[in-house]
């Protein structure tokens, strides 16, 4: 199912992944964090890792199962669900961010004081 005004989806229905295992693809991100950063996006439109747990979980073994395929020993797996968790694009994805020491990058919960709701 293909959702309208979805980036992902376009991109799926064009053709535009490099690998594709059992209804979930990989791609290089429009502006990619480290070298060899990857998204893991289900072909189906779910619009976050909360709305279907089993194509989450397939998502999710996909994207471990690739980092260890492409030789990384260190990486972060991210996603996020809902806007105020920094979701900006509304179809489930799931970064590979490889990682080494002195990268430089900084995750964006680095060196942050909780907020107290009242």
């Amino acid at each position: 199912m293909r959702a309208v005004d979805c980036p992902f989806c376009d991109r799926i229905a064009a053709g535009e992944y490099d690998e594709e295992y059992d209804g979930i693809v990989d791609f290089e991100p429009l502006n990619p964090v480290t070298p060899g950063h990857r998204l893991v996006v289900p072909k189906i439109h779910v619009a976050d890792a909360l709305e279907d747990l089993a194509v989450s979980a397939e998502a999710m073994a996909y994207a471990a199962n690739r980092a260890k395929a492409v030789g990384l020993s260190s990486c972060n797996l991210i996603t996020s669900a809902g806007t105020d968790a920094t979701q900006t694009v509304f179809h489930l994805h799931i970064h590979i961010v490889p990682r080494h020491e002195g990268d430089g990058l900084a995750l964006p919960w680095t060196g942050q004081t909780a907020a107290v709701k009242s």
